[in-house]
């Protein structure tokens, strides 16, 4: 299946992937400090008493935005756990018609939680809804991150939909499921 909006994705999933860099550049300089301390005070030296101030809280904001930017992209190449045993035994003609209700409830579903995580962070905006750990980030900035993601879900989602209803309109025999490895465009 061509996905028409794939840089969407990818830029997704790039996202993600900075998202997780970050975590780690954050801990890693954590524990880097730690080790620094620990280093003076066996040598006899005084802590210096470095840290990075709220870095569990900022690495929890960047896991979800990792979790949710990623999303499209894992949809996109069929890495999402799926379970067809029942399915994948119907004739290909049925079959198809079986994704394409799969696809609306999935979308309705991303549409629904898409929804509900813009109005949670048009209001986290309005009331200037702020963290409760020790850096005060503002609530909104991660929701956008989370409504971001899913955004991209939907409109991954709706792409299947739409490619998957003209395949059964058409074609439905000549439905077959999508896998990790096979990016042809029939499926």
């Amino acid at each position: 299946m061509t996905f028409k909006f794939n840089a969407l994705y990818r830029l997704g999933a790039w996202g993600a992937a900075a998202c997780m860099v970050t975590i780690c550049a954050l801990i890693a300089l954590q524990v880097s400090f730690r080790l620094v301390d620990a280093l003076l005070v066996l040598i006899g030296m005084r802590r210096l008493g470095l840290s990075i101030t709220g870095v569990s809280e900022i690495a929890s904001y960047l896991l979800v935005g990792a979790t949710f930017l990623g999303l499209a992209y894992t949809f996109v190449h069929h890495a999402h756990i799926r379970v067809t045993l029942l399915i994948s035994r119907l004739p290909s003609a049925i079959r198809v018609w079986f994704e394409v209700f799969c696809l609306l409830i999935a979308l309705a579903i991303s549409l629904l939680l898409g929804y509900g995580l813009v109005e949670l962070a048009r209001e986290s905006r309005m009331f200037n809804d702020v963290s409760s750990g020790f850096l005060s980030i503002p609530l909104w900035i991660p929701q956008t991150v989370l409504a971001t993601g899913v955004a991209l879900l939907c409109l991954a989602l709706a792409e299947a939909l739409v490619t998957t209803l003209r395949i059964a309109i058409r074609e439905p025999s000549r439905f077959r499921e999508a896998t990790a490895t096979d990016d042809s465009d029939i499926h």
